[in-house]
C-alpha cells in the first residue's frame, strides 16, 4: 500500500456547528477511497477538501443519525454523476434494515448496485494490500470501531548480497523483490530470502467511533501508528460521558497510553468545545505522553511508511 491518507470531513458530536460538520472521514488506502461514517453534509465537505467522489466502500461505526444520514444524498449525487460500479456499505446490525430504508428514501431506485454487509466485532475484510478489522466497542447502541491494517511489507533489498551471489543487474532484481527465485550468472539458484531483509510491519490506523473506553479497543490499538479516538467531553462532564456512553478527552488519553500508540488524534467534540478545545487537549496530554492533537474539519494526515 503506497498511500494511507486520512481527511477529516466532520469532527463535531451530534450536531454541526459553524466550524465543524458532523462525523465523517475519507481515507485513501492505496488506490481505494473509503468513507468512515457519512454524516449529513459529508459530500459538500468532500468537495471542499478535494477528496473526490470515487468511493469504493463506506464503513459505519453505528446508526445514530449524525453518523449516517449523509449517505442518502451522496448516493443520489453519485447516481446523477453516472456511476455504474457497485457501492459497498458496511456496518453493525441493524445495517441492512437502516441502510436499505435510507438508500430508497423518497426516490426511484439508484442506477448502480448498492450492497449492504453487516459486520460483527472480530470480523476481518481482506482488501488486497491491507485489511479492515471490526472491533466491538461500548456505546448506547450496537457499535464498531475499525482498524485499517497494512499487510506485512517485504524486507529491504540487499543490493550487495545480490551482487555477491552473481545476480546480474536488471529485471532479476525486481523478480527477487517480488518473491521469485532467479538464476545467477553461473546458473545457480538465488532465492529471495538470500537477498531480502526481514519483513517489515505494515501501518495500522484505529478509528474508535463512539464509545466508552473499552478493553477490546485498547487491545486492537496496541502499537498502532495512529489512534483516532472520540473525546466528546471534558473532565467536568464525566457524568454525562457515562450517561451517553461517550469518552472524555482524558479517557481517550488513557486508552492511547495503555495501547502505546504512536500518535493520538481527538475528534467528535461536543459543541461546548467547538472552538475552545484547549482543555480537552491538556487533559488528554496529562495521560498520554506521545504526540496528540485535536482534529478539525479538513485536517489531512499522511501516515508514513514504517521503516
Amino acid at each position: 500500500m503506497s498511500i494511507l491518507r486520512l481527511t477529516f470531513l466532520g469532527t463535531s458530536a451530534a450536531a454541526p456547528t459553524l466550524h465543524r460538520n458532523v462525523s465523517g472521514m475519507a481515507v485513501k488506502a492505496d488506490t481505494h477511497l473509503l468513507l468512515f461514517d457519512c454524516g449529513e453534509g459529508s459530500q459538500r465537505q468532500m468537495i471542499r477538501y478535494g477528496t473526490g467522489f470515487t468511493v469504493d466502500a463506506a464503513f459505519f461505526t453505528h446508526f445514530h443519525a449524525d453518523h449516517y444520514l449523509g449517505i442518502i444524498g451522496f448516493l443520489r449525487t453519485l447516481g446523477m454523476g453516472g456511476r455504474t460500479e457497485p457501492m459497498h456499505l458496511y456496518g453493525p446490525p441493524p445495517a441492512t434494515k437502516v441502510l436499505d430504508a435510507a438508500i430508497h428514501l423518497g426516490v426511484e431506485r439508484l442506477a448502480f448496485p448498492v450492497e449492504i454487509h453487516e459486520l460483527k466485532g472480530g470480523e476481518k475484510l481482506d482488501r488486497g494490500g491491507y485489511s479492515i478489522n471490526a472491533v466491538k466497542v461500548d456505546h448506547r447502541v450496537n457499535a464498531l470501531g475499525y482498524v485499517i491494517e497494512e499487510n506485512l511489507r517485504p524486507g529491504k533489498f540487499e543490493l550487495e548480497a545480490a551482487r555477491a551471489l552473481g545476480v546480474p543487474p536488471g529485471p532479476d532484481y525486481g523478480r527477487l523483490q517480488k518473491g521469485e527465485t532467479v538464476k545467477a550468472a553461473d546458473g545457480t539458484e538465488v532465492r529471495p530470502e538470500q537477498v531480502m531483509g526481514p519483513s517489515r510491519p505494515g501501518r495500522r490506523v484505529v478509528i474508535s467511533g463512539d464509545t466508552r473506553p473499552c478493553a477490546a479497543l485498547i487491545e486492537a490499538a496496541a502499537g498502532a501508528d495512529l489512534l483516532i479516538h472520540e473525546s466528546t467531553f471534558s473532565d467536568d462532564e464525566q457524568a454525562r460521558a457515562l450517561e451517553t456512553r461517550h469518552s472524555t478527552a482524558r479517557e481517550a488519553g488513557k486508552v492511547a497510553q495503555q495501547a502505546q500508540v504512536k500518535r493520538l488524534v481527538l475528534t467528535h467534540l461536543s459543541s461546548r468545545h467547538d472552538v475552545d478545545f484547549k482543555p480537552l487537549l491538556e487533559q488528554a496530554k496529562q495521560e498520554y505522553s506521545g504526540p496528540c492533537e485535536v482534529a478539525f474539519d479538513g485536517l489531512t494526515i499522511e501516515v508514513p511508511v514504517r521503516e
